[in-house]
């Protein structure tokens, strides 16, 4: 069920984006009056389709159908969408009619900057998504994110292995001071840092870090959790427990085992399913022994007290320009990310993933705070790729009405058809690269 309610979400924010995304390219189109043949959402390879306007019970259902230039429908294969615009070689490759005499309501016709306007029609409209979904966002759940100040890291191998201790808290990355403790790992690797200075104790120390390791930190799961005291916070009414553990209740040894943090008795408690066992307690200036029951999964009922999420609230007219901020500073964030993977020597590469990985990250149960919010991000995703200057992308298309503009001269439809399978061989490897990241990832 888990696994069916993934598959939809990411079904139904992929064809959401792409609608979007090639609604841009088809709005401006018609705003030139350059034709369009076909609006699809997924790919009709080979003809077929699941749904066309063309075709004959809906002709009949609807005869003014057949009338319409383009053809909007849904292709079977779902890895995307496109507008077939007249005159433009794109990644059908159908040339036939380039080979004609060019008509005003080609796409080829029309002057440079227009066409540049088409292409870019695209990646506006992600953009402007993404900023309005922002700006819905903040205006009804507000932003929640946890400071960094006063909280501890809890740390994985590799972040022992580079320096890092549990309990440390990070003072800065180099001369940057951290704000949202949930972003550590990423500032880590995006910003190049070559010194973190962390508060150890009482001791204020740098850990320099090596950049050789930046494609592990890109790959490694949790490097810095949240280091969680095991503060009890209720213990709720009818559990073995309860009575035994009042609220501020501090656990520090497990069956004998001394405990720091939440996450040192988990794999204590988990060897101890289904016992009971004694707990070292700590309530207010006293330390006492109790016993407690720990149940089959491993839990002993309680809840713990958890630092504090910040919270700002913003009415509808400040969600506006934070919701612009919010749109170029991810932005910002996912052109870090690509220079990353464009760098051999950190193997971001590996962390390149395909629908898959895409899947992975929408939750287990509807949530529409979470659902827009990775709709947004993923908005802003497919924008930036598609400005890269890759032929075949709309940033390619982009580069190409540039250099006319500039130049004054117009590249060959030979050069540009050789570009475009340039480009498309390019995707092709990108995509199994993706594919096989992901597969990899679920095999270890």
């Amino acid at each position: 069920m888990v696994v069916l309610i993934k598959t939809l979400q990411v079904i139904l924010a992929l064809s959401v984006l792409i609608l979007i995304h090639e609604l841009g390219h088809f709005m401006w189109a018609k705003l030139f009056h350059i034709r369009v043949d076909k609006f699809f959402l997924f790919f009709d390879i080979g003809g077929a389709k699941l749904f066309s306007t063309k075709s004959a019970w809906f002709t009949k259902l609807c005869p003014k159908a057949a009338e319409w230039e383009t053809e909007y429908g849904i292709g079977w294969l779902p890895l995307g969408g496109y507008c077939k615009i007249a005159g433009m070689i794109d990644e059908s490759l159908d040339t036939a009619a380039m080979k004609l005499d060019p008509q005003p309501w080609e796409f080829r016709s029309h002057p440079a900057w227009q066409r540049l306007l088409v292409m870019s029609g695209g990646v506006l409209n992600n953009f402007i998504f993404a900023i309005l979904a922002y700006i819905l966002i903040l205006d009804i759940w507000g932003d929640v994110y946890l400071r960094n100040e006063g909280n501890a890291i809890y740390v994985n191998e590799l972040a022992y292995e580079m320096g890092f201790r549990t309990g440390d808290r990070i003072l800065a990355l180099d001369d940057y001071v951290p704000d949202d403790f949930t972003t550590l790992q990423v500032d880590l690797a995006r910003r190049d840092v070559r010194k973190a200075t962390v508060l150890r104790g009482t001791d204020t120390l740098d850990i320099y870090i090596d950049q050789s390791r930046i494609g592990e930190v890109l790959n490694s799961p949790l490097m810095f959790d949240l280091a969680i005291p095991f503060v009890v916070d209720t213990i709720p009414a009818g559990t073995p427990n309860a009575g035994i553990l009042t609220h501020g209740d501090r656990i520090v040894s497990v069956d004998g085992q001394p405990i720091t943090y939440l996450q040192d008795a988990r794999p204590l408690l988990a060897e101890r399913a289904g016992r009971e066992i004694p707990v070292g307690i700590i309530r207010g200036e006293d330390s006492l022994q109790v016993a407690l029951q720990v149940d089959t999964t491993g839990k002993v009922g309680v809840y713990t007290i958890f630092p504090n999420y910040e919270r700002r609230e913003y009415s509808f007219l400040q969600a506006i320009p934070a919701g612009v901020k919010l749109t170029f500073s991810t932005v910002g964030g996912y052109l870090q990310d690509l220079r990353l993977v464009a760098t051999p020597r950190t193997e971001a590469y590996k962390s390149v993933g395909s629908f898959i990985a895409i899947g992975q990250v929408f939750p287990a149960e509807w949530d529409w705070y979470r659902f827009l919010t990775l709709l947004a991000l993923l908005s802003i995703m497919l924008g930036v790729m598609n400005l890269l200057p890759i032929p075949a992308l709309d940033g390619g298309h982009i580069v190409i009405c540039l250099y006319e503009m500039i130049t004054g001269r117009k590249p060959s439809d030979k050069f540009i058809l050789a570009a475009q399978m340039v480009g498309m061989v390019l995707l092709l490897l990108l995509m199994l690269l993706a594919f096989g990241n992901d597969i990899g990832r679920l095999i270890r």
